[in-house]
């Protein structure tokens, strides 16, 4: 049985991951620094916690699901613990690709990172739809990549993968450099900044006069039929009027050179200024 030390068991992501891990086929060690994260692993999953010193060195996994902003310093510290072949995964392409990780030959290397729950999807049960992070009732894709250690070791990954995100479906393997061009750039940089946008947007039409109900109900509406055909989830072509306006308004809203955002040099520095 693979054993599996996981990292922040008791955050935000690491409880998600405790929880898909319980009744799994992994012999699963618990590692959680705060006191409120220790309690609810136990109250709520019946987890009892142990220190890194204990889960670390027989691990033949150590899952980091910690903030980027702590990977480095977190991975650094353990690395004296690890066996080598050990696998270290890490849930963002960030810290591995801004360099943060130990600089061990021996060690394998493997980032995963959720898709989501697509907007267009067939879940049915309410508790599904609602589940809009993942990782609980509604199915996600992923993406992972093995950054080093030997090529088998990639399907031990993807099986861990599959479960700590679990309910999944297509599992895509891209590389670190193109898990970056994905997260931060295509969903943050681009991808959230125009939502918050266009968040923005409908609060101006609200300050304008509009009610907040009916400004909200027309954009959202509007982003599912404009969505689909935009991304081909049904046939269609826009009016000639939405054209022109989307002609006339791209050049007040995007400057010509955005696309430089997925550059080499614009994505480590994005990575920089998270990590």
């Amino acid at each position: 049985m693979t054993t599996i030390a996981l990292i922040g068991a008791g955050g935000k992501m690491g409880y998600r991951l405790s929880r898909n891990l319980k009744d799994s086929d992994f012999s699963v060690s618990h590692v959680e620094v705060s006191e409120q994260g220790r309690v609810r692993l136990r109250e709520e999953l019946g987890i009892e916690c142990v220190d890194a010193e204990h889960a670390v060195p027989d691990a033949d996994v150590v899952i980091l699901a910690v903030p980027d902003t702590l990977v480095g310093k977190i991975s650094h510290q353990l690395s004296p613990m690890m066996e080598s072949g050990t696998m270290v995964i890490t849930l963002d392409a960030a810290a591995p690709f801004a360099g943060h990780l130990p600089g061990r030959d021996d060690l394998i290397y493997f980032v995963t990172h959720p898709c989501h729950p697509p907007i267009f999807n067939d879940e049915t049960e309410l508790e599904a739809k609602k589940d809009y992070f993942g990782g609980y009732k509604a199915t996600q894709h992923i993406v992972s990549a093995l950054m080093q250690g030997p090529e088998e070791s990639f399907a031990l990954g993807e099986r861990i993968a599959r479960t700590i995100y679990a309910p999944v479906g297509r599992s895509h393997r891209v590389s670190v450099d193109e898990m970056a061009l994905l997260e931060p750039g295509l969903s943050e940089t681009v991808c959230a900044t125009l939502l918050s946008v266009m968040r923005e947007a409908m609060d101006e039409v609200v300050r304008r006069g509009v009610s907040h109900e009916c400004a909200r109900d027309f954009l959202l509406g509007h982003m599912n039929i404009l969505s689909a055909v935009i991304f081909d989830e049904q046939p269609g072509a826009f009016s000639d009027a939405c054209n022109k306006a989307i002609e006339n308004g791209k050049p007040m809203l995007m400057r010509d050179d955005w696309k430089r955002v997925f550059e080499r040099d614009e994505i480590a520095d994005s990575i920089r200024r998270i990590t």
